[in-house]
């Protein structure tokens, strides 16, 4: 039992050193920053709604969509990055996977265009 402590003892020492820096860290900026929020601070951002309001309220479903969007470009930007670096070795056949893949995206986009998903009242 007392070999079983002492294996585990590093592994406390460590959690006892990062909940100590975790609590002087938070109570640190208590100590040394200004706690006088301004009303444009907690106005809402990007969200929609205000910060400090309750949590189970309704709010726009075009939050939703620009969110989703903004996750579909994204994810192409990732696929392009290693396509990109890889091209020599892919060949003819891989670039024009990518073609058809942009092309798809590039139709989607004009239709939401088209939708009017990307207009904000």
């Amino acid at each position: 039992m007392e070999s079983l402590l002492i294996e585990y003892l590093p592994i406390l020492i460590f959690f006892g050193i990062a909940i100590g820096l975790a609590l002087a860290m938070v109570g640190a900026s208590y100590v040394v920053a200004r706690q006088s929020p301004d009303p444009e601070k907690d106005s809402a951002y990007e969200c929609g709604f205000e910060a400090f309001d309750d949590a189970r309220s309704r709010f726009d479903v075009r939050f939703y969509l620009v969110s989703i969007l903004f996750i579909i470009f994204d994810l192409e930007v990732a696929f392009l990055f290693p396509w990109a670096v890889s091209l020599s070795e892919i060949g003819v056949f891989g670039f024009w996977s990518m073609m058809v893949f942009l092309g798809i995206l590039t139709v989607g986009f004009i239709y939401e265009w088209k939708k009017g998903a990307l207009e904000w009242e």
